[in-house]
């Protein structure tokens, strides 16, 4: 009797599955699971969604900040050197009116007004 699926006809179709599954398990391990390993061994970090490796930003960069102060300490820093500078505002604000007010008394003893 003749079989479609002869044992010679089984072993072929079985080995050529278990080909293409391991191929599959290959590509996916290359093209899927090494790029994101090989980016963390250089020390940046893996953006699964958009699958690039990025160059983590130190954050002291963008605000500005010396390393090792927190951000309570920088706000409060930042305060004090804006209560100075409304403080000198005003010294200036006041040294001003002092000197319009000497002016205006001065110009008054001289005319009479």
């Amino acid at each position: 009797m003749n079989r479609f699926l002869t044992m010679r006809r089984l072993s072929i179709l079985f080995f050529s599955l278990f080909a293409v599954l391991i191929s599959g398990a290959l590509a996916y391990e290359r093209f899927y699971v090494a790029p994101a390993e090989k980016c963390e061994q250089t020390g940046r970090w893996w953006y699964a969604e958009g699958r690039e490796c990025v160059q983590p930003l130190y954050l002291p960069d963008i605000t500005g900040r010396p390393e090792g102060v927190t951000r309570a300490e920088a706000s409060d820093q930042q305060n004090r050197e804006l209560l100075a500078i409304e403080d000198r505002l005003a010294a200036e604000r006041a040294a001003r009116d002092a000197a319009t007010a000497r002016d205006r008394a001065d110009y008054e003893s001289k005319t009479g007004g």
